[in-house]
């Protein structure tokens, strides 16, 4: 069951990580590369910053970008600002994506999200979680898969491979951490294909990050290919 008090809390606490650690950083160190290609540290920060005003724009029935271009121009006009600028960026989107989730409304609610992609109103913070944790990672700046909570990286786990079920692109696959823990995604059926490896690796190779899968063993045939998030 979807908890959206829970989920906004967790939101709290990874923001309060990542504005820590920003804080920490200096201009030079804006723009040089996250683990995320063509990208700075600046254009995450203008992203993370974007997609929480996007967040309130879901929220309040209006479209979550104007466009697809509108959206990349947005970054790319945000990701060379000053450390001071960025911080005071990411603190004013974060009140008002904050100030939103407080309004009285129906959690119940669907939302459209891009792309005609429709999901509760519940489950909004949960993304937003997503998106302030795994950018967290993706700056490149000491904070690692490994260092995500366990409660995010399980649920994140579950969101991925759910997303590939019933996918025919992808075979039938067994996810099989080294806790004993144990999922499936891929087209229907009898999985063909058991990936394994600690929980950290599995979201790796499922949210295109770290070394995409490569740590991983396999059994039944090679890793499957994963469409593009």
């Amino acid at each position: 069951m979807i908890d959206h008090v829970h989920d906004l809390r967790s939101v709290r606490e990874a923001t309060d990580r990542l504005l820590t650690a920003v804080a920490k950083l200096d201009n030079a160190a804006l723009s040089e590369e996250s683990h995320l290609p063509g990208w700075t540290r600046g254009h995450v920060l203008a992203h993370l910053a974007r997609n929480a005003d996007a967040l309130v724009n879901v929220f309040e029935g209006r479209p979550m970008y104007a466009s697809a271009e509108a959206r990349e121009a947005d970054i790319a006009r945000d990701a060379d600002r000053p450390l001071e600028e960025q911080l005071a960026d990411l603190r004013d989107s974060w009140n008002r994506f904050l100030a939103t989730t407080e309004a009285p409304q129906d959690w119940s609610r669907t939302v459209e999200l891009r792309n005609g992609v429709t999901d509760s109103a519940a489950r909004i913070p949960f993304r937003r979680l997503v998106e302030v944790e795994l950018h967290h990672v993706d700056l490149n700046i000491g904070y690692e898969l490994t260092d995500l909570p366990a409660e995010f990286t399980t649920r994140e786990i579950e969101f991925l491979a759910d997303r590939w079920s019933g996918h025919g692109g992808v075979p039938a696959t067994a996810l099989a951490a080294e806790d004993g823990r144990s999922w499936r995604t891929g087209s229907a059926g009898e999985p063909t294909v058991t990936v394994h490896g600690t929980a950290a690796q599995l979201l790796a190779w499922l949210s295109g990050r770290a070394d995409k899968g490569a740590s991983l063993g396999t059994s039944g045939g090679p890793l499957p290919a994963l469409p593009p998030l």
